[in-house]
Parts: structure tokens; C-alpha cells; sequence
């Protein structure tokens, strides 16, 4: 079972949301892969750290975390199974400069930089997720220039070599044990500098675009789980490589179900006074038609009934969940005149069954006595 994300993070449960950012800082630098190349652990307490960070710091799921600890963000933290480049793009405003830029400009090992990743939220309907489907999104990302070819300068007018860290795309800070090599923050880690810039985009290297993205989405998706589109997201200053898109899939709410738990469904249906004493036959919806369903005799409100099978598709592709029928007596709030002398019949009827039952027990008690 993982560790609690406030022992992770050395914060106590109420802390406020700069001490857990200004934790997560000291625990990343401290456990940074680079940092303890000795130590193969090092980068599992970097990824530890990062998706405690990842809870605490969203109010909903730290609210969800406080109230029911690891099951209630289940299926809602990532940062465990990125990677240490993933991390970066996705918490790059904790660092700043201290590994080479904010949000996507971390880069190792001097390489081109990877651009920022994206993230989107999709609302799917129980029947979309019950057969799965195909959406098409749009997004706004940056992409890279098509004229300067992501370089930022104009066609035809050579760059110059960076007069900040003479052409190696690389400075080192720090002095003593404590020195860290980190891009330079002039020219990017390019080693140049453009003379005239893009006069399409400027010297920035990129444009920003709208793009229709079609998403395939798999029957049975788990509420709250997400699909990454590898090499959908904004491409970085300079050229390189594209982000990554991840998509987050949301559960709408339903006009019969009244919840979803994992592939299992809800729905909660009404008697009247003589079907729940008498029992009756229902056709209950589900999300392939109907489903014959008997009631016996003497069911009580809150009577919960299962049918089998009819939930949606396992997301592990494992069969199906089951849908479940709670039941509750509808009583009338305004009965006829006929309602009310058949009631008072009833009524009549039943006490007089019930005074009967007392004597006889009575009866029964005294003889033996007697």
C-alpha cells in the first residue's frame, strides 16, 4: 500500500498549499535521478513525491484523500507511472529556472527540449461508455513553425553563437558539492541566437493552431481515468519534439442511473402500497432495453435487488458489471376518496388480524400458567 502523501512530503495534515509546494520542491531536488545516480531508488521517491504532490495540491482530491485516504483517489493520480520528463512538463511551475525553465523546458541531458504536455476533460454518457465511441475534439497548441522550421529566425539570416554560455546550450550554477548544470536560459540549450527573427512567428519558433483531434474511446472507461495521445500536445520553444495530450474522461449524469460504481450501476425504481405487499413483475431499463424483475411479496423501502450482467463492459475487458434495482413504497400524498375507503378498509382489516394474533398468544401464554 503506498505511503500517506503527508509523510511522504514530511507536512502535517493541515498544511497550507505553499508549505506543500515548498515540500515537494526540497523532497524533487533531494531525490532528483541526476542528483543520486548511485542510487537506483532514488527516482521511485522522485516519482513518490510527485504524485503525493499531485493530490495535495488539487483541492478536490486532497478533500477526497482526507476523507477516505488512498481508495478515494483511486484512478486519479498519474504521476506515479510517468516519467521523470513527464513530471517536469507537468509540475514545471514548482521549479522555475532551477532545472532549466517552467512548464515543459526541462531537458536532459542537453538534448532538444520536449514541449509541454496538454490536458482535456471529455464527458461521456453511460450509453457512449456502455458501446464506446469516437470524439472529435478541438484544441488550441502550439506547433512548430512551418517557415523558420522551428528556430525562430528568418529564412536566410544565419544565428549566432550565444554569448551566455559560448555556443554549449549549457550553464552550471551553484559553487562547492551544490552544482547544477542547467540549460542555458538565453538561448534555450540551442547554443545560438537568432540575428532576425520568423516574421512568421516572430523568433518564437512555433505558432499557436487549432486541431481536430480524434479520440477512440474504449467501451467501458473508468470514471476519472485518462488516455494519453502520444505526441498531440504544444511543440517547444526552439524545435524538438511535441508533448504528449491526455484526455480525462468524465461520467455525465444519467436520467435513470442515479450512480455508477466501476462497471456496476444504480438505479432506484417505485411501488405502490399493493405491489409491495402483494409483489409484482417489473421491466426495469437497463442499457440494452428491459429486464424482467420479481418482486416478492412484503418488500420494504431500501430493498435492494441485482441483475446480473447488466452493467456496463469491464474496462479490463472482463465481462460485465451487474445493475443494481433499489426499491421504495411511493406512498400517495393525495389519495382519492375510493383510495382513502379502500385504505380504511384495509386498515379495519389488519387491526382487527393483529388483535387476534394478541389473544391468541395470550391465550396460549395463560394456559400455560394455567
Amino acid at each position: 500500500m503506498p505511503r500517506d502523501y503527508y509523510e511522504v512530503l514530511g507536512v502535517p495534515r493541515d498544511a497550507a498549499e505553499k508549505d506543500i509546494k515548498k515540500a515537494y520542491r526540497k523532497s524533487a531536488l533531494e531525490n532528483h535521478p541526476d542528483r543520486n545516480q548511485g542510487d537506483p531508488q532514488s527516482e521511485e521517491r522522485f516519482k513518490e513525491a510527485a504524485e503525493a504532490y499531485e493530490v495535495l495540491s488539487d483541492r478536490d482530491k486532497r478533500a477526497r484523500y482526507d476523507q477516505f485516504g488512498h481508495a478515494g483517489v483511486k484512478g486519479a493520480t498519474h504521476a506515479g507511472a510517468w516519467s521523470v520528463d513527464d513530471i517536469f512538463s507537468q509540475f514545471g511551475d514548482v521549479f522555475g529556472d532551477l532545472f532549466g525553465g517552467a512548464f515543459g523546458g526541462f531537458q536532459r541531458g542537453g538534448g532538444p527540449q520536449r514541449g509541454a504536455h496538454l490536458r482535456m476533460e471529455m464527458a461521456l454518457t453511460l450509453e457512449e461508455i456502455f458501446t464506446g465511441t469516437t470524439k472529435t475534439v478541438t484544441i488550441q497548441r502550439h506547433e512548430t513553425c512551418a517557415r523558420c522550421g522551428g528556430n525562430g529566425g528568418e529564412p536566410g539570416h544565419d544565428p549566432e553563437a550565444c554569448g551566455t554560455c559560448g555556443g554549449h546550450g549549457q550553464v552550471r550554477r551553484g559553487s562547492g558539492f551544490f552544482v547544477m548544470q542547467t540549460v542555458c536560459p538565453a538561448c534555450r540549450g540551442r547554443g545560438s541566437v537568432i540575428t532576425v527573427n520568423c516574421r512568421e512567428c516572430t523568433g518564437e519558433g512555433r505558432t499557436r493552431r487549432k486541431r481536430d483531434i480524434d479520440i477512440h474511446v474504449p467501451a467501458g472507461v473508468e470514471d476519472e481515468s485518462q488516455m494519453r495521445l502520444s505526441g498531440e500536445g504544444d511543440a517547444p520553444h526552439g524545435g524538438g519534439p511535441q508533448g504528449d495530450l491526455y484526455c480525462v474522461f468524465r461520467t455525465k449524469p444519467h436520467d435513470f442511473f442515479i450512480r455508477r460504481e466501476g462497471a456496476d450501476l444504480w438505479c432506484e425504481v417505485p411501488l405502490d402500497f399493493a405491489q409491495a405487499t402483494l409483489g409484482t413483475k417489473l421491466e426495469i431499463k437497463t442499457l440494452e432495453g428491459e429486464a424482467a424483475l420479481t418482486i416478492p411479496g412484503g418488500t420494504e423501502t431500501g430493498k435492494v435487488f441485482r441483475l446480473r450482467s447488466q452493467g456496463l463492459p469491464s474496462a479490463r475487458g472482463r465481462g460485465r458489471g451487474h445493475q443494481f434495482v433499489r426499491v421504495y413504497v411511493d406512498v400517495p400524498t393525495s389519495p382519492t376518496a375510493q383510495q382513502k375507503d379502500l385504505l380504511r378498509e384495509f386498515g379495519r382489516i389488519e387491526r382487527e388480524r393483529r388483535e387476534k394474533q394478541t389473544r391468541s398468544v395470550f391465550d396460549r401464554v395463560k394456559e400455560i400458567f394455567e
